[in-house]
């Protein structure tokens, strides 16, 4: 087998980092969020954004709740610059968020990037130039102190424009492009030459936001680079630590969280984690990942299929079934044990009433992001009897017994193979009913009188259908279901015995009926039938009936034809 070509890459470099704090820290709060769907997410995509699906995507993260959206790079083109202009123009800003909008490190794409924001209450203007060791060298061809004078000229620039800005009050953001890939020395260098130019305070902080732009290293990694930087910059407290995770190793969720932890105060992301390559950091798994810590993400997914459908017309990309939260199957159990699992999870938690979410393979509520408990469970061969179960109860009502649930659990996952697919809950209680409640062949109950013999037994004539005619069958015993079994076996040359027996009721009201679940023994095997009814009487019988036609059906029981004698009745009188 041929070996990967290792020899070309070299692992990324540790952080020395005496005494790291992070591990034991435990996040207790959401971070300022900053969606920027609109512009990074809106770059990778394979067709951008146009106004209409831009509108949209800002309606909904407003309505979301995010508090800081990048709405665009106005310098890179003309739609974005008139995405900008319309949102300040048409008032559309709600009071407490501010855009943000991105630049390069260039005076006259730093003046266009004034023009947009004109008038607006409040803007997070955004510059950046790439520090890493690799594109000084291979893209730049400058030395450290070109790179950084390039950071410092602009955020002249900006501070000069800021002074002219009128109403519009500004904050600074400043990036070292592709932080990963630079010396932390270098990193600390350049944000400190940012910050002696504009010189933040408590009251009027910078946003330094060191961005994952390639994800190079472990999550680990990146949060110690962070606490580095939490621990070892001058004025820590007139400046926002920001990240900007991306996805190219498929960590950015967990640097993310590691990087909060050590010391990180602000995330940038976007939703379902669209953007280059791989993605940006997913904020909907993040914040949610909140929500399963008990933590106020400050952001509203209550809906989440609803946010799914608009970021899928707007990205024209697809949300993927299996995406953390979002994904149509995320909430859906397939396998057995699970299934049965989640079924008796559901059913302890709604028994003791508890608040604290709670149940097997289901990290949060379905509810609380807008899902429907019908697509928790699913059902094909790989489904076990906890999942059938689920769907025969919640849709349905039926509470079918343990030694029930695995009997026809076989029947469904046998037809699930057969299809190759799924099976859907209507096939599913289809294949119930024909299997143990439409079981009316060779007998099928007409009619049946009860009484009481007078010495606390019940007598029971009971008429069932045969070959097209009438049989008459008489029975007694300490109830209706005793007395059947007596005249089944005066009838039958094959004892027939009740082993197991259990009911309930589906419904309520007027619509309300009796479900009786009954096991029977004849010749040494066991064989259940259901049977349904607003009598609890005739769906026990029912029950019992289609116990036995199934025995006639699977086990060839044979009826003897002979008929047994009418008990004395003892003047009792006889009532349906």
């Amino acid at each position: 087998m041929a070996s990967m070509p290792v020899h070309k890459y070299r692992p990324y470099a540790p952080v020395a980092l005496d005494s790291r704090r992070w591990p034991a820290r435990v996040i207790e709060r959401a971070p300022q969020w900053c969606s920027v769907d609109l512009r990074d997410g809106n770059q990778a995509l394979v067709e951008p954004m146009g106004p209409q699906r831009k509108l949209r995507m800002f309606e909904l993260l407003v309505r979301l709740g995010f508090k800081e959206i990048e709405v665009g790079f106005p310098s890179s083109s003309l739609p974005d610059f008139d995405f900008v202009r319309q949102l300040v123009e048409s008032d559309l800003v709600p009071d407490d968020v501010t855009i943000q909008v991105l630049t390069q490190a260039r005076p006259e794409l730093i003046a266009r990037t004034f023009e947009s924001i004109e008038g607006a209450r409040r803007a997070i203007v955004h510059v950046y130039n790439s520090t890493s060791t690799l594109q000084r060298r291979v893209v730049f061809g400058l030395d450290r102190p070109g790179i950084v004078a390039i950071a410092t000229d602009a955020t002249e620039c900006i501070a000069a424009l800021a002074e002219r800005s009128g109403r519009t009050e500004i904050v600074l953001e400043y990036s070292p492009e592709s932080f990963t890939g630079t010396e932390l020395d270098f990193a600390a260098e350049i944000c400190e030459a940012v910050m002696d130019v504009w010189q933040p305070t408590p009251e009027r902080k910078l946003i330094l936001n060191l961005p994952a732009t390639v994800e190079m290293s472990t999550p680990n990694v990146y949060a110690d680079r962070i606490e580095w930087f939490d621990r070892n910059l001058a004025r820590r407290d007139s400046f926002v630590l920001s990240v900007h995770p991306h996805n190219d190793r498929g960590t950015a969720v967990a640097a993310a969280e590691l990087a909060m932890m050590a010391g990180a105060e602000r995330v940038e992301g976007t939703l379902f984690g669209n953007g280059e390559r791989t993605g940006n950091v997913d904020v909907v798994t993040l914040a949610l990942n909140l929500v399963t810590q008990g933590i106020d993400p400050g952001l509203d997914f209550s809906n989440l299929p609803e946010v799914a459908a608009a970021v899928e017309y707007c990205n024209r990309l697809p949300v993927h079934e299996r995406h953390p939260y979002g994904g149509q199957l995320v909430f859906t159990a397939f396998s057995g044990s699970h299934q049965d699992a989640i079924k008796k999870g559901l059913a302890a938690r709604e028994a003791a009433g508890d608040v604290v979410w709670d149940v097997p393979y289901l990290p949060i509520d379905p509810a609380d992001v807008g899902r429907e408990y019908e697509a928790v469970i699913r059902i094909n061969s790989q489904s076990g009897k906890g999942g059938v179960a689920y769907v025969l109860q919640h849709d349905y009502g039926f509470d079918l017994p343990r030694a029930l649930q695995i009997e026809f659990s076989k029947t469904v996952q046998a037809q699930s193979e057969a299809s190759g697919g799924e099976i859907s809950p209507a096939e599913i209680a289809a294949a119930f009913e024909a299997e143990y409640l439409a079981v009316d062949s060779p007998f099928g109950l007409v009619d049946y009188h009860v009484a009481d013999d007078g010495h606390g037994n019940v007598v029971l004539e009971v008429s069932l259908s045969e070959s097209g005619g009438v049989r008459t069958l008489w029975g007694s015993g300490t109830g209706p279901i005793d007395a059947f079994v007596d005249a089944l076996r005066r009838d039958l040359v094959v004892e027939v015995s009740v082993r197991d027996y259990c009911e309930h009721s589906v419904g309520s009201g007027a619509d309300a009926a009796a479900v009786a679940y009954v096991e029977v023994l004849t010749a040494g095997r066991a064989h259940f039938g259901v049977g349904r009814d607003r009598s609890i009487v005739t769906a026990s019988l029912r029950a019992v009936l289609a116990s036995v036609n199934r025995a006639i059906r699977l086990d060839g029981l044979r009826c003897s034809g002979m008929r047994g004698s009418r008990p004395e009745e003892n003047d009792a009188e006889i009532a349906v």
